[in-house]
């Protein structure tokens, strides 16, 4: 059962934008937002959003040990990487935090699977053969779940919703980088919130 169909992957180079821009996605039904950890505002950017009601806030991009304690520091609920490496990996489960690692390939699954993972990222979506690619190599895998990132619109998510392997897409189109109308914000979260395979 899905619970959101959606996950705002946001990019903060400005802190004030970060509770004004939770609180607009939450508003349109959107409480779990992904913070990449990008720029140098992202992990004051975690800190803020954590304060506003509803929202249920983790750190994107983690691509090391390092990220990963600044993240949990910074107060992420939840992590999501690119990639997956095995330092990353057990570092991740040792501090029992959900963990989404990045997957592209069918050993990048198989590595997953022997630290005990079945739920991945598969990024970059589109740039790694889109839903095709997915349903070929989860096709092996009927343990796994996935969120794909990286290309996905408004328009092509309900396709990839009706693969049944996938709990959600990631989102960049929900949540501009520099967002000027914090009400289209909410619309647009309103929109990805109601999007059904």
């Amino acid at each position: 059962m899905r619970t959101a169909p959606v996950i705002p992957v946001i990019v903060i180079d400005d802190v004030a934008d970060a509770v004004p821009l939770a609180e607009a996605l939450v508003e349109g039904g959107l409480r779990v937002l992904e913070v990449t950890l990008r720029t140098p505002a992202a992990l004051d950017a975690i800190r803020a959003m954590k304060q506003v009601a509803g929202a249920i806030v983790g750190a994107g991009t983690v691509i090391n040990q390092q990220d990963l304690a600044d993240a949990l520091d910074a107060g992420s609920e939840f992590i999501v990487s690119p990639g997956l490496t095995e330092p990353l990996g057990k570092a991740a489960i040792r501090a029992e935090v959900p963990f989404l690692p990045g997957i592209a390939n069918a050993g990048d699954i198989m590595r997953g699977l022997d630290l005990g993972l079945t739920h991945f990222k598969f990024f970059p979506a589109m740039a790694a053969g889109g839903l095709p690619a997915l349903k070929a190599l989860a096709a092996p895998f009927g343990q796994c779940k996935f969120c794909p990132t990286g290309g996905i619109s408004e328009d092509t998510a309900p396709e990839w919703l009706a693969f049944d392997p996938i709990l959600c897409v990631g989102g960049s189109w929900v949540a501009p980088r520099h967002p000027s109308d914090f009400a289209a914000v909410t619309q647009s979260a309103q929109a990805a919130a109601k999007l059904t395979p």
